[in-house]
């Protein structure tokens, strides 16, 4: 494999977005010796509430490509488990991450941010890989029929066009060139919205180690992640909810909170106004293709997923490693076609339609039935497999943990640990 040096105007592979699916597709073709352009719109990483939530699929594949130790380092808290009430005032352990085997037998909480610039650094590293920072793709260049490279846009107001092979849409659920391309997702019906903030966490409120255990009262809903020096909390709401929440005012908003969590009602002062909440307005969707010719779209790009089981970012950059895996050759060889692209779908649509039914589920049997005032508990038969039948634990825990359809390191992307 030779490799070259990206000019101004042309790379084998040009990839819309710097998020997971986006550097982790760009790190393992530059790897493989394949001329990669990131654009990225933004100056840097530091965005709050994004996907931090990095599984045990993720964790491996970083110690396969040699990165595990430089993880490991980062800032980080574990998630242990993940409970659900009975109904009878307990609750329940559907999902002990503990029976995944070691060393991946947690969920790490770590900043996006920081998981970016690990990989950003390390494909730095190769000879074939650049960033272009304040540089957004604006739409797609054509020639012919085919997707022959991108416009771009910087942040000081130049404009330009970089031509490439391949263009890699990973610029989110908002996808600019996924609107180019005149790709249009299926939408799934989503019952609430997520409002993020953060409290202080001190010392003694809880240990290195944590569960995910959701709290319900009423029709309110709280989820709460321990970080190394925070809480990450999400309060959801029915869709739609957020001109309501926010008339009301950051003192009644507060009420809300105190009342969920009492133990964390001397700190809602933090909360200084309604402006330190961060709204997610939650979709569910995929396309129905993720590719035309010159084009591939992925990640969050090709399928928005729902918070519940924070599955997005592992299920994006699974999705960059299946295509890098099955491109490189194609793209090396100079005989890539539309059906290559389409060999990426094919082995990723699996996965992303069995984690999106599990959420539509989760979405009718615990959200919808929490926000409408009702009871919630899981189904009968359920807690009876989890309270009677230990190794039933382990289910939940490998499809959360690594997915329907966990993807490896190429061989030729692997690299020994650094010293």
């Amino acid at each position: 494999m030779t490799a070259s040096t990206p000019d101004e105007d042309y790379a084998t592979v040009v990839v819309a977005g710097g998020g997971p699916a986006g550097i982790m597709c760009a790190l393992l073709l530059a790897r493989a010796g394949i001329t990669v352009v990131v654009l990225e719109k933004h100056s840097d990483f530091l965005r709050d509430f994004r996907g931090d939530t990095v599984h045990a699929s993720t964790m491996r594949l970083l110690d396969e490509l040699g990165l595990g130790a430089e993880f490991r380092a980062l800032p980080q808290s574990r998630l242990d488990s993940f409970s659900l009430p009975d109904g009878a005032g307990g609750s329940v352990l559907l999902a002990d991450f503990g029976t995944l085997p070691k060393p991946y037998d947690y969920i790490a909480m770590v900043p996006q941010w920081d998981l970016l610039n690990l990989l950003v650094a390390a494909a730095a590293r190769e000879p074939c890989f650049s960033i272009r920072m304040d540089t957004e793709a604006t739409s797609l260049v054509h020639d012919g029929g085919t997707v022959a490279g991108v416009a771009y846009r910087t942040r000081g107001g130049a404009t330009g066009t970089l031509r490439a092979h391949l263009v890699v849409a990973c610029d989110g659920r908002g996808s600019v060139l996924r609107q180019a391309a005149g790709m249009v997702p299926r939408e799934f019906p989503v019952p609430f919205d997520t409002w993020w903030f953060r409290l202080s966490r001190a010392p003694g409120d809880t240990g290195q180690k944590a569960t995910l255990a959701p709290t319900f009262r009423g029709s309110e809903i709280l989820l709460s992640f321990t970080r190394t020096t925070y809480f990450q909390i999400a309060y959801l709401a029915p869709k739609g909810d957020d001109a309501r929440l926010r008339a009301e005012g950051v003192e009644r908003f507060r009420e809300r909170i105190a009342g969920l969590r009492p133990e964390l009602a001397d700190r809602v002062g933090e909360i200084a106004s309604m402006d330190d909440l961060h709204m997610l307005d939650v979709k569910l969707n995929r396309l129905q293709s993720w590719h035309r010719p010159g084009l591939l779209v992925l990640g969050d790009a090709a399928h928005a997923m729902s918070p519940a089981g924070g599955v997005g970012i592992n299920l994006a950059i699974q999705d960059a490693v299946a295509a890098a895996t099955l491109l490189a050759g194609p793209l090396l060889e100079g005989t890539l076609s539309e059906q290559h692209l389409a060999a990426v779908e094919r082995r990723r649509r699996f996965p992303t339609v069995v984690i999106q039914r599990a959420q539509r589920l989760l979405h009718r049997v615990i959200f919808a039935t929490a926000l409408s005032g009702r009871e919630v508990q899981p189904p009968r038969f359920i807690i009876w497999l989890a309270r009677h039948v230990p190794p039933f634990k382990r289910i939940p825990a490998r499809l959360i943990g690594y997915g329907p359809r966990p993807e490896h390191a190429p061989k030729f992307a692997r690299r020994p640990p650094r010293a």
